[in-house]
């Protein structure tokens, strides 16, 4: 059963929580807070133990020491001392090469050991917080070893979450799930997109489905364009080795995008069932048109940033980033214009786009909706009759945001939009649960509602991948430059021009 149908399901059963690539960045800065802040709501079992498992060996109470240290810094609530005695107890470290079956032999040695000091079974989450380049060896050691089907059948089966990026094409997706599939069942297996955890994105489905205002005219004889943007501020930092392998298109919306258009665009699930609602998700994926890469009629746009203003800073150009070779043609901006082929969603276009380096930092999903007939206010330019919108905000900010045409006061008839704004900070506090509080919780409980299922990480690197070795192709050729701390290249505001729309985030709406 779905968390958005039961949020106070069973408790999950005594646990063990492995987490490799413990000494990582993820982990200081996410996931330990995140077990700490279950544990302060008293959301994890009552017996749970946690093992950090890393390629240089390290002391308990060094590790111990290491995560009190990264709580003190990340966690978003102060550590209660009583409660961190309990937990700090219970955490234990192993190190050894993630290619050695002998490291994964011992692992069992130490996982059997705390069930017997339980006197009884627990089921172990693995959590893969590595590089990618270790995800294969990991996984086949853990079916090798035995660990995978642990208890297999019973309410205490292993599970394990795979960080992304979930592949860097088609080939090597297919290639990393054929080895999942051989040592886990899909109910086993958690591939995570810490966006899917936000508050924003999971009342998505309650804004669409439990609000029925919205659901007769979510289609495409009222919408006319839904827009999806993330957008982020900073440059590449100290990432610009893995950065330049990776670039705009893998980094961001082959993940994070893909899934909020998902979720914007798929039919109603006949249940709250985890299953149901990832069944529809791949059939909106599995309708979306392949995309036109060439000649006037492209639909996608690729960019890279150079020198500019951000924030009254002069920002370096990403040719000049440390780590960025001279001859790179990695985009660091990308914007898609994708057509879904369904009775829903026929003539609507779903622009979407992700970069660095620009105007401002945001990530949220805009539906405009058709404009009314012009009959009453649209053939007097006095009128400026604006189109509805909704804009649901993921970050920062998080909130939702109507836009409707309103009289101004006066004694003249003059029109201009409105806002009607829902911010959770404002309505709820503060200090809601992160997203990896909310799927670490899903993963031990076995919900895969906000998880990304096999084929559907299949179905979206089918739909880029071609993208991908046409720009491989091309080299330089079509990778437009724009200057940092703008919004991105002229081509991507060519791409809605097009069909008669104008990005919205970023600019005053009228």
């Amino acid at each position: 059963m779905s968390h958005l149908a039961n949020q106070e399901s069973a408790s999950p059963p005594a646990t063990i929580i492995v987490i490799f690539g413990a000494s990582g960045d993820l982990t200081a800065r996410k996931l330990a807070p995140a077990i700490f802040n279950l544990s302060q709501d008293q959301l994890l079992p009552e017996n749970c133990f946690l093992i950090g498992v890393g390629r240089s060996p390290m002391q308990d109470n060094e590790f111990r020491k290491y995560l009190k240290d990264s709580l003190d810094q990340y966690s978003r609530r102060k550590i209660d001392e009583e409660n961190w005695q309990k937990l700090e107890s219970n955490i234990f470290f192993h190190g050894g090469a993630y290619d050695d079956p002998n490291s994964f032999n011992q692992l069992e040695e130490l996982i059997l050991g705390l069930e017997k000091k339980l006197q009884n079974s627990a089921q172990c989450l693995f959590y893969i917080s590595t590089p990618p380049s270790v995800f294969e060896p990991i996984l086949e050691n853990l079916g090798e070893s035995g660990l995978a089907k642990r208890h297999h059948g019973s309410g205490f089966a292993s599970k394990v979450v795979i960080e992304k990026p979930f592949g860097k094409d088609l080939e090597s997706a297919r290639k990393l799930n054929n080895i999942i599939n051989q040592r886990f069942d899909e109910s086993q297996v958690f591939r995570i997109d810490h966006y899917l955890g936000k508050e924003t994105v999971q009342s998505l489905l309650v804004q669409r489905f439990a609000n029925s205002i919205f659901e007769p005219v979510w289609n495409r004889n009222y919408v006319s364009c839904v827009q999806i943007t993330v957008s982020e501020e900073i440059g590449v930092g100290k990432r610009g080795g893995y950065y330049d392998k990776s670039g705009a298109l893998r980094d961001m919306i082959q993940n994070h995008v893909m899934q909020l258009l998902a979720l914007t665009a798929m039919e109603p699930p006949s249940s709250l069932n985890p299953e149901s609602i990832r069944d529809e998700k791949v059939k909106a994926l599995k309708a979306i048109k392949p995309l036109s890469l060439k000649g006037q009629n492209s639909e996608v746009v690729r960019g890279v940033y150079t020198e500019g203003l951000v924030g009254g800073e002069k920002a370096t150009g990403y040719l000049n980033e440390d780590g960025i070779p001279e001859d790179s043609f990695t985009e660091t901006y990308a914007a898609l214009c994708l057509n879904i082929e369904n009775w829903r969603w026929k003539g609507v276009p779903f622009y979407m786009r992700s970069g660095k380096r620009l105007a401002g930092k945001a990530s949220e999903i805009a539906v405009q909706f058709k404009r009314p007939p012009g009959i009453l206010f649209g053939q007097d330019e006095r009128f400026s009759l604006a189109p509805n919108l909704l804009v649901i905000r993921i970050q920062p900010n998080e909130g939702v945001t109507l836009y409707l045409n309103s009289k101004t006061p006066g004694l003249e008839t003059k029109l201009q939009p409105i806002q009607l704004s829902f911010g959770y900070e404002t309505t709820f506090g503060s200090n809601t649960p992160e997203a990896y509080e909310r799927l670490i919780l899903d993963a031990l409980n076995g919900d895969g509602t906000l998880f990304i299922r096999g084929d559907e990480a299949e179905i979206s690197w089918s739909l880029l991948s071609p993208i991908l070795t046409y720009w491989n192709e091309q080299k330089t050729n079509g990778l437009e430059n724009y200057s940092a701390g703008t919004w991105g290249p002229v081509g991507a505001d060519k791409l809605l021009l097009a069909k008669g729309h104008e990005w919205i985030t970023g600019k005053d709406y009228k």
